[in-house]
């Protein structure tokens, strides 16, 4: 073995048959013509979409090993060419090289066919990864693979349970623990590193090999980034960098609960005087039916037509302000497809602002039970277009937030107005709809004053989303699709830069006889107080799920948690603003400041609330008491003030006390012993 040179942290080995690239003193590349670490190839996909649920198969007709290389060096930048047989052409080429920091490894192939792409990147067998996104089922994601391709995430998300083999068969919805509204190719390593590939194409990490992480790209992919920090904050903060950052929350936000209620001006009128009279804070009501809605088999669904429908909401123009006056913000809801009863449809057909299908004609879309159009972002008039949709219909008339749903559903045969490939274009999505929301705001110059919430998303779309929300979950205590399964999706989130994140209150999806129980709706409440933003959903069928207001104690329970969240609010705001100045997650794993306990690193359904606080969910059923790990540290009860040291404690743990400790030395144990008392 030779040594070529180390340049800025950068190391490119001459081996006899290969060579290696450290960065930084991590080994990324270990390549020989015995053990390649690179792969190239051509396969032909079939991606058949349902609903937003993708069948997506895969037959790959040919898999080439990169054997021979040649390694040059020239300044400090390193060119590699790779060939698949000793005396055959070059197929790809890599460029390494150290830009801004970063270790940067550029591609360019030179067979037109290539259409597979595979990296080994080197690994070690103790080593644990997280990331790729939001992921729901496994925080840390070695031993098993994630393909990364935004979808519906499926209901149950379990193929051995009875509710996702029901969704399955019924309505081809059941999903696994990969579908995620919101993959993203960046994971990050306990090697202290982030890899980043630079690529809307669909792909596969796969980290179930012991030294290796095989990273599968169906295109060959411009770049990739590899960043490495002393500590895990340090990490995330490089990671934000290269992102971007979430801005700070509205302080509006914290004034208490955002109540989900459906039903029209009266409906509302009547539950939020009931929640004053019962001491609840509410800081705004979240009305996603404001423009209409429409009844399915799914359930309540809305009608996808952009504007306030004075029929279901009668002088909402002039309750808004009035409920702003009294401190209650009114929250809407959008997403980026217009449905064809509405007057927007019209509009945007006629404009030509939707995407075509392969005839010629606008490309209709199943929602399940009616369809509508795609507005076409790659269209700049149609962006533009869309934008002052948003400006008129929602911020002009008084929204102060609203649900940025969906993202998910391009369609792979989809023709878009600028020729882009919809398989390319199918992943970068949802940064674009999210773009659209954070220009509109942003342009009419209410960027810290309205909150939006986003479930879908991709590389880019930390800088923004405003709020993510954990999506659809089942209504149930299920692992991967249930309360717990939120508590993951903040935490891999906020790993790769997206640290605002919150879920619906008592989960979303209620089908095939799974009903909402009161148990349930007031333990997510418990979570919910401990997590940036405070908001509950009525769910798909309200009529089949508990609601906040089912009963006395239930509204009791909501006054008593809106009030440890108001009380809350001074800590809670000073972490939004560390995640807006440095990108630190709220919500924050174990080890992010317990690094040397190694059993931090596979906790998923924990997590740290700041540096100062830990929060352990109840996340099953007919609990009175809860075990948990606490990483060495003075640790004291919220609710009984009692001490802890460290490790495996066992705590009572009745509704309305869920637990949750604090740092003895924190500089907020007054603010703590205050909400402790509550």
């Amino acid at each position: 073995m030779s040594s070529i040179s180390m340049s800025k942290g950068l190391e490119v080995s001459v081996l006899n048959q290969g060579f290696e690239v450290h960065f930084n003193g991590v080994l990324f590349l270990q390549h020989t013509t015995e053990h390649p670490a690179f792969y190239v190839g051509y396969g032909e996909e079939s991606i058949d979409m349902y609903r937003g649920n993708f069948n997506i198969k895969d037959y790959v007709s040919e898999r080439v090993a990169l054997r021979y290389t040649q390694v040059q060096e020239e300044n400090g930048e390193y060119r590699i060419d790779f060939r698949g047989h000793e005396q055959g052409e070059r197929v790809l080429s890599l460029q390494v090289k150290v830009e801004s920091e970063r270790l940067k490894l550029e591609y360019t192939k030179h067979d037109t066919k290539t259409n597979r792409f595979w990296v080994r990147i080197a690994a070690d067998p103790t080593e644990k990864v997280y990331g790729c996104g939001e992921q729901l089922s496994h925080f840390n994601m070695r031993g098993k693979n994630f393909p990364l391709w935004t979808s519906e995430p499926g209901v149950g998300r379990n193929k051995n349970s009875y509710i996702t083999w029901q969704a399955d068969v019924k309505d081809k919805a059941g999903g696994d623990y990969y579908n995620t509204n919101f993959p993203q190719p960046t994971y990050v390593s306990t090697q202290k590193y982030y890899c980043h590939t630079e690529t809307t194409a669909y792909a596969d990490f796969d980290f179930r090999n012991d030294s290796f992480h095989e990273l599968q790209v169906w295109e060959v992919p411009q770049y990739m980034l590899f960043e490495t920090a002393e500590t895990y904050l340090g990490l995330v903060e490089k990671i934000t960098a290269l992102f971007g950052r979430q801005p700070e929350l509205p302080d509006w936000v914290y004034n208490g609960v955002i109540l989900g209620i459906q039903g029209g001006t009266h409906v509302v009128e009547e539950k939020l005087a009931k929640a004053e009279e019962k001491g609840i804070k509410v800081a705004g009501v979240w009305c996603q039916d404001w423009q209409g809605k429409r009844i399915t088999s799914f359930g309540k669904r809305l009608m996808w037509n952009w504007a306030w429908n004075p029929q279901e909401y009668p002088e909402l123009d002039t309750k808004i302000p009035e409920w702003k006056s009294k401190g209650v913000r009114f929250l809407g809801y959008i997403n980026p497809y217009v449905a064809v009863e509405g007057e927007l449809y019209k509009e945007a057909e006629q404009k030509g602002y939707l995407a075509r299908n392969q005839e010629g004609g606008t490309y209709l879309v199943d929602f399940g039970e009616f369809y509508c159009g795609v507005v076409d972002f790659t269209n700049e008039q149609a962006t533009e277009w869309y934008k002052q949709v948003i400006k008129d219909n929602m911020i002009d008339f008084g929204l102060d937030g609203w649900m940025a749903d969906f993202g998910e559903y391009l369609p792979t045969d989809v023709v878009l107005s600028d020729g882009s490939d919809p398989k390319l274009m199918h992943n970068a999505w949802p940064t674009m709809w999210a773009k659209t929301n954070y220009d509109a705001v942003s342009e009419a110059g209410k960027l810290g004053e309205i909150v939006y919430f986003m479930r879908a998303g991709y590389t880019g779309v930390q800088k923004y989303s405003t709020m993510l929300w954990g999506g659809d979950q089942s209504v149930d205590w299920s692992l991967d699709d249930g309360l717990a399964s939120v508590i993951p999706a903040a935490l891999s989130s906020g790993m790769i830069g997206c640290g605002l994140h919150h879920s619906d209150i008592g989960g979303y999806t209620s089908l095939h006889g799974n009903k909402r129980s009161k148990e349930l709706l007031m333990r997510w409440a418990d979570m919910g107080a401990f997590t940036p933003m405070m908001r509950t959903h009525e769910a798909n069928r309200p009529d089949d799920c508990f609601q906040y207001d089912g009963d006395e104690e239930t509204l009791e329970h909501f006054a008593r948690m809106s009030n440890i969240f108001v009380t809350i609010a001074p800590y809670t705001k000073s972490l939004v603003k560390e995640n807006a100045k440095r990108g630190i997650p709220v919500q924050r794993p174990l080890f992010m400041h317990y690094e040397n306990d190694p059993k931090t690193y596979d906790i998923q359904y924990q997590y740290l609330f700041g540096k100062d606080m830990l929060v352990a969910p109840v996340h099953q059923e007919a609990q009175t008491e809860w075990e948990l790990y606490l990483p060495e540290d003075e640790w004291i009860h919220l609710w009984t003030g009692k001490e802890y040291r460290g490790g495996t404690v066992t705590v009572a743990a009745p509704i309305g006390q869920p637990p949750v400790f604090y740092r003895k030395d924190s500089m907020w144990k007054d603010l703590f012993q205050t909400v402790g008392q509550l």
